[in-house]
Formats: C-alpha cells, structure tokens, sequence
C-alpha cells in the first residue's frame, strides 16, 4: 500500500489497494469531491492527484462526478487546468435573496474593465505597453485595484530598458469570467465590433 499525505494520525492510503474496484473509485470521487468543496478556489490537477495515486484517471474520475451533479444546483466545472464548484447560474437569483447579498459582486468601472480586458488580450504588457496602447497614462493605482480583486498578476520582465514589470491575468480572473483558459476569450475583433 502506497502512503502520501497523511497527517500525524492517520496516513492516507492513495492506491486502496484492499478495496475492491467499485469501492476504490467510489472513495477516490469522495475524496475529489470533498477537496474542491471545500476549497474557495480552483483545485489545480497536481492537488486532487496526490490523493488518488498515479494509477487513477483523474480526468474519468471527474467525468463521473460531473455526471452524478446533473439536476443539482451546483456544478464542477474546469477552469486554468483545476477544478471548482460552482452554483449553476439559474440559482443566482435564488441566493441572492436569500442571503441578502444584493449586488455585492465584484464590479468594475468602464476604465477598468477596458484595462483588464487589454491586459487579456495583449499579455504580457508592460504599463509602458498600456499607456501606448491607450495613447494616455494608466495609473499604477488602476492596476493596483485589479491585482488587489485577484484578476491581474505580475509577469516576466519586459525585454525593454530597465526591465519593467509585465501584467497578466490570473486563475481568479478566469474564474470571475467563467473561463476554462484564455482561448475562451471572445475573438478580439468580435468584441472591438460589438463594444
């Protein structure tokens, strides 16, 4: 029996060896499951494969979790090579009233939203990359707003004198967009034409 990732008490046995198939796959999918649960963010593929072992699909795995989810009010849906749950839209209204969130999402002025989508489309750029872009400057304090939301993150060095910072945007940005990766984006001239 393979052990990883046990705490003092108890060590986790990955491969389960002892159980037979059908069990095996069913504690594997529990375990999947209750990790991303649990998680508020998305659960990157190395993660849930630690408590599977290597002789797991990881991919059928899920495969199968997704299919037990249908009807439920909640997916697991891919996002930047992990996983996280996520209540199916049609619910959005539901929750909100009973929460009494009201519109406590995350919002974004125009500028920013312009910003954000630039840095997506173009990344890695520089802020020198931004201001020519936009032919004016974009303020350190605009980007600041977007990294403090999680949505953009620091890149490689630019090549250029001086060697400034790139931006780009993060797993948090595909999640706020409900983005498996960045070839979700809409096709740029798509968006040029219809903004």
């Amino acid at each position: 029996m393979a052990k990883e990732l046990g705490s003092d008490l108890d060590p986790l046995d990955v491969e389960l060896s002892d159980l037979p198939q059908e069990l095996r796959w069913r504690e594997w999918m529990c375990r999947i499951e209750a990790i991303i649960f649990a998680s508020g963010k998305v659960v990157p593929r190395e993660m849930l494969q630690k408590v599977i072992g290597k002789s797991a699909n990881l991919e059928l795995l899920i495969e199968d979790i997704q299919a037990e989810l249908k009807g439920r009010p909640y997916e697991l849906v891919a996002i930047a090579g992990g996983w996280m749950h996520r209540t199916r839209p049609q619910y959005s209204n539901a929750i909100h009233a009973a929460a009494d969130l009201g519109e406590k999402g995350m919002s974004f002025t125009e500028t920013e939203m312009t910003v954000l989508a630039t840095i997506a489309y173009h990344q890695p750029i520089s802020r020198a990359g931004l201001n020519e872009l936009f032919g004016r400057e974009v303020s350190r304090d605009l980007i600041s707003r977007l990294q403090f939301k999680k949505l953009v993150g620091l890149g490689p060095r630019s090549p250029q004198r001086g060697a400034p910072f790139t931006y780009v945007t993060t797993v948090g940005f595909l999640a706020a967009f409900d983005l498996k990766s960045l070839r979700d984006l809409p096709d740029q001239s798509e968006v040029e034409r219809n903004g």
